[in-house]
């Protein structure tokens, strides 16, 4: 910055190609916000920037005579903005001149053994918080000792291990949308359906998907065309559960609107990358409730009237991987893609 005009530019992440560097010029007279809204002043896409908020922060001027200098305020965003690697609370003026550095860890002699070298891990620091990896680690070792614990128990061990395949689908969209959204508030999207399946408004969506309109299953040995079991297939199973599934989904949009920032961006619904998390959270516990209460169970019953409780666990067991994998993704791929357009919209 210079005392006639100042500028932002825009630095690109390290080991990511792109082109020339985009730089934004700052008003003597008004504030520049920054943040995913169109109508912000530097507007981010919301692809490539989705922990910024919709108005993250903005830059203002204080002018001093002749003299213009800036500062950045933090507009209660959901993510926070970093100075130079320290969390700014309120606003902070801004200085001229390159980056300050990080710091420098001399050595005493040529050759002596660095604390990294011991512990390369040491070497990432506080970014090691902010790896794909760690997370999805942490959590392998847990269910693989909480699986050890379990063996014995078939109950505990197929909910331990379709919990952990279905999340592990889940992980792998989350990190495919690049968009951060509170577990808490994911979690409690999965809860939510799981409580919804277990109310009495199944119930009355059963009445009237499946009786009301033309959506009755058929029945075990009952001969039906093609045609007449599309449609039948199309009320009672398929819009009957996307709409279950889409529910918690408007019901975040609703209270997204009701709340202020930084409460609206966390909860709410503003954009697709918000839907497609959010369905799909509801999708993993709609297949994980579908699945342990009902197909496995049934099966591991018939199963061992006729060949006895070994045969039917081992079964059970054997349907539980190839359904959880299989009803997870495409769960998550219907409610995910409706959850699209719910924000979308």
């Amino acid at each position: 910055m210079t005392n006639e005009i100042g500028f932002l530019r825009q630095v690109p992440a390290k080991d990511v190609a792109s082109g020339p560097a985009s730089k934004y010029q700052l008003s003597e007279y008004g504030e520049v916000a920054i943040g995913r809204d169109r109508n912000c002043q530097i507007a981010l896409e919301s692809i490539a920037h989705g922990m910024v908020s919709r108005r993250h922060a903005a830059v203002r001027p204080l002018t001093h005579g002749n003299w213009t200098r800036w500062q950045i305020c933090d507009l209660n965003s959901a993510n926070g903005t970093y100075i130079n690697g320290q969390k700014l609370e309120g606003c902070q003026t801004l200085e001229t001149g390159p980056a300050t550095k990080t710091g420098n860890f001399p050595v005493s002699e040529k050759d002596a053994l660095t604390l990294t070298q011991l512990f390369p891990i040491a070497s990432t620091g506080k970014q090691l918080s902010q790896k794909a990896y760690l997370y999805p680690g942490i959590a392998t070792v847990i269910f693989v000792v909480s699986m050890f614990v379990a063996v014995g128990n078939s109950a505990a061990f197929n909910f331990l291990l379709s919990a952990y395949l279905a999340g592990a689908a889940y992980y792998f969209i989350y990190q495919l949308c690049g968009k951060h959204k509170p577990w808490w508030v994911l979690l409690g999207t999965a809860l939510a359906t799981v409580l919804i399946l277990l109310s009495p408004l199944l119930i009355g969506f059963i009445l009237v998907f499946r009786e009301i309109l033309p959506g009755r299953l058929p029945a075990e040995g009952e001969e039906i065309s093609f045609l007449p079991f599309l449609i039948r297939m199309f009320f009672g199973a398929g819009l009957m559960e996307e709409l279950l599934k889409a529910l918690p989904v408007l019901g975040a949009l609703l209270l997204g609107n009701l709340l202020k920032n930084p409460w609206r961006d966390r909860i709410g619904v503003w954009e697709p990358l918000d839907g497609i998390l959010l369905g799909s959270a509801s999708a993993v516990s709609f297949t994980l409730l579908e699945t342990l209460g009902q197909y496995v169970p049934h099966i591991i019953q018939n199963v061992t009237l006729q060949a006895g409780p070994e045969a039917g666990q081992l079964v059970g067991l054997q349907l539980l991987i190839p359904r959880i994998l299989g009803s997870a993704a495409g769960h998550m791929a219907y409610s995910g893609y409706l959850g699209y357009f719910i924000g979308l919209s």
